[in-house]
Parts: C-alpha cells; structure tokens; sequence
C-alpha cells in the first residue's frame, strides 16, 4: 500500500505578512511619482511581484477622480511593479468589501500619490494600516495621519503645531526625474521642440490639431528645427491620428487632412499635409527624450512639472476659443457641467469664470508665485505661438536662462528616496492609533 506523504503549508508561506498600497488619481501623478517611488520601494525591502516568494507585497489603488481617463489601472498593470492594481471604479467596492480584493494582512501602509486626500483617510482606516501623505501644498487631514512627507516649507507651515512632529519635508519627488533621464537613448543632431497636447479627451481634442498646425508653420519659418510627441501612456498613435483628423469636428479650424503614420529604422512619424514630420515617442517614461528638447509646447497640467523637473523651457498653451470641449474642471460644478442638459450652458460659464479668476497655470509659476514660463491663454493661435516659438529658438540665451531659473526652482534630488524611507519605517512599526 502507498503511503501519501501531505505536506501542510503555513498561510504565512504563501500569503504576504505585510502590504504597501500606494494611492493615485491620475496619468501625470502615475508617471512622475507613483513609478519612482515604486521601484524605490522595490530596491529597499523584497516585495511581490517582482520578488515572488516575499512576505511583503505592494499594490496599487486609484481613486476617483473626474479628469482621469479610466484606462491609468491598464498602464499601471503593463509595469509591472504591482502584485495588484485596482482601478477607480472599484473603489467604492473595495471599501465595502475589501476581501473581494484581498487577502489584506493585518500590517500595511497607505501612501496618499494623488487625486482627494480623504480617499485615503478612508482606505487606510478601512484597512487599518497606518497613513502617510505627500503634500505638496497642505495636507488636509494631519490628524488621521501617521506621517507626512511636505514638499516644502509651504506645506509644512501650514501644519498647526502639534501636528508638526508628524511632517518631514523631503522634496519635490518631481526633482529626481534627471536621475532617470537615461543617455543611452539619442536623438539624431539637430533642433528639438516637444509637442505635449495632453492625456484627456478634453485637451487632445484641442491640442493635437493646434499644436500640429503650430508645427507645421514653425517649421516653414525655421526649417532645420525637428519635432517630437510623446505618446501619453492613458492615450495611443491611433487617437493621436484620429484627433488631427477631420473625424475631430475642431480639426478643420487648423487643417484640412488627415496625418500620416510612417515607419523607419523602427521609429514612428506622424507627417502632416504639408510634410512636416513628428517623431512619436511610444516609449515610457519618455524624460530622456525630453531632456534633449530645446523648448517644449505643452498643455497645462502634470506635463508642465514634468518638463519642469528636467530643466525644458517651454511655452505653456490654454486656447479659450472651444470652451465647450474644455470642462475639465474639478468640484461638484465640473460634474453638473458634464450632465447632458446642463453641459453647455454651466460648463460654458464655469470655465469663462475659471480662465477669468485663475492664478498661475503652469505648475512652475505656481511653486514659484512668479512667472518663470510664458503662459499664453485666450484667443492664441497657431500663427502667433509659432512667431514667438521662433523668437525663442533664435535666442539661446533667454532659452538657457529660462532653464537655469527652472533648475533653481527644482531643488535637490534625493525626495524618492526619503519618501522611500518613512514609508519603510512605517511598514516595520506597529499599528497605534494617531495621537
């Protein structure tokens, strides 16, 4: 008679002992602070996946947020450096039943990356995990936090006094992008401008035909100055052509065909009607292409603290002349303006008072309270951004001193590695309830 021999194996050996969820709204966020700090995480302590048979694991929850695109959990998934990643529409589910997504262990941190900061208030106490938030202008709810990593004095400041103990300012995570801006990969010699039109529907739908045209006519004034877009990773070549064709209804306000793609020596173009070519950059991140551009024409948002980070001067370009594809807007107002009845009239009027009341746009000017790049918002057009885009290349020197300003302005590196730390010491000390 054959004997069985069944070996038992301990939950402990298969199921993770602890667990790092890290906490994200948006494309710009996922690029620029949540895949640095991940991979930071993953140099400092053995975690799933990419270290299978650890006791500890990260993962990856995005909360609701109106500008996201709906596809950040896909792009997230594709890198590979989360054991889980939840998106958006499920968080209501996760806070509900968080089995349904689990195992939890009982020792966790939740680091708030981006989107509402309550959101992560919730998820942590939900979880029981302890809580450390990245402030980069206030942190909203000290009181429900463990820790708190301040970009700055501005945010720390802000702290009444008795929450001050919790803060540590480590930095803008955004300063360590020239860590990551490789030189292996160069472009060919020449003049490079960057044309950054967005992620959202809302500002590629505007962006892609504008920005083309402002190609197209910068180049005829300056013929040896060579063009490149990356490719957004909430986003794809196939959109990007689609918005620049005449199946975008605003398309005909700035062309009247549509581009085409070329391939070469396993590089993609985009070629306008009139012969103008955009290298596509597909490949993500894509800051050491960046960092190799002369000036940059970009939307406003995260690309703007991006380019910021890598020292890229750049033009920043709000055209107001389509306010009824521009609501983007957050707040219970940006939601009544996406209702179907409501949509033009409210979302019309909420984004005229928002261009008419706003402050700085550009993330740059915001960290610094004073213009360091151009915004141009209202009425521009391809004509008047390419003149000036001329007048910029034609004169290094305000383009250098427009870099050295945005070099100033970023700070030391080293925020990763900080905001690293504390959440590894987080991870290692038990669960007490805040003070």
């Amino acid at each position: 008679m054959t004997s069985v021999l069944r070996v038992q194996v301990s939950p402990s050996a298969s199921e993770p002992t602890g667990t790092i969820v890290l906490v994200c709204n948006g494309p710009g966020e996922l690029t620029t602070w949540v895949r640095p700090l991940a991979q930071a995480l993953h140099r400092l302590r053995s975690l799933r996946p990419l270290a299978p048979g650890a006791a500890e694991n990260l993962r990856l929850v995005f909360v609701p947020c109106p500008n996201a695109t709906g596809t950040e959990h896909r792009v997230a998934n594709a890198m590979g450096l989360f054991e889980r990643v939840i998106a958006a529409r499920e968080f209501w589910w996760l806070l509900l039943q968080p089995n349904r997504y689990g195992p939890w262990p009982t020792q966790g941190v939740v680091v708030f990356l981006g989107g509402d900061q309550f959101w992560t208030v919730l998820l942590s106490a939900r979880l029981g995990y302890r809580h450390i938030t990245y402030a980069e202008w206030v942190a909203r709810w000290p009181q429900w936090n463990d820790r708190i990593a301040a970009m700055g004095a501005a945010a720390a400041n802000q702290l009444a006094p008795r929450w001050q103990q919790r803060c540590t300012v480590v930095g803008d995570l955004m300063a360590d992008l020239t860590n990551y801006a490789s030189s292996e990969s160069q472009l060919a010699a020449g003049e490079w401008v960057a044309l950054m039109p967005g992620s959202k529907r809302a500002k590629l739908q505007v962006g892609v035909p504008f920005m083309l045209r402002c190609a197209e006519l910068l180049q005829q004034m300056r013929p040896q100055v060579r063009f490149l877009l990356p490719v957004a990773p909430t986003t794809s070549v196939a959109e990007i052509i689609n918005y620049g064709s005449p199946s975008n209804p605003l398309q005909h306000f700035y062309g009247n065909s549509t581009p085409q793609l070329l391939e070469r020596d396993g590089e993609r173009w985009l070629k306008s009607w009139n012969g103008c070519e955009i290298l596509l950059i597909e490949t993500q991140p894509a800051h050491h292409f960046l960092s190799q551009c002369s000036l940059a024409l970009t939307t406003v948002g995260a690309n703007t603290a991006e380019l910021g980070a890598l020292s890229v001067p750049m033009l920043v370009l709000v055209p107001t002349q389509h306010l009824h594809v521009m609501q983007a807007w957050d707040g219970w107002l940006g939601l009544l303006a996406r209702l179907p009845l409501l949509r033009w009239l409210l979302g019309v009027a909420l984004t005229t008072w928002r261009m008419r009341h706003r402050g700085f746009l550009a993330w740059p000017n915001i960290s610094a309270g004073h213009l360091v790049v151009p915004e141009r918002v209202g009425t521009i057009t391809p004509e008047g951004i390419a003149k000036e885009a001329e007048q910029w290349l034609a004169n290094p020197h305000k383009l250098q001193s427009m870099a050295e300003e945005l070099r100033n302005l970023r700070g030391k590196s080293g925020a990763v590695a900080q905001l690293a730390a504390m959440v590894d010491e987080l991870l290692a000390a038990k669960k007490q309830p805040p003070t």
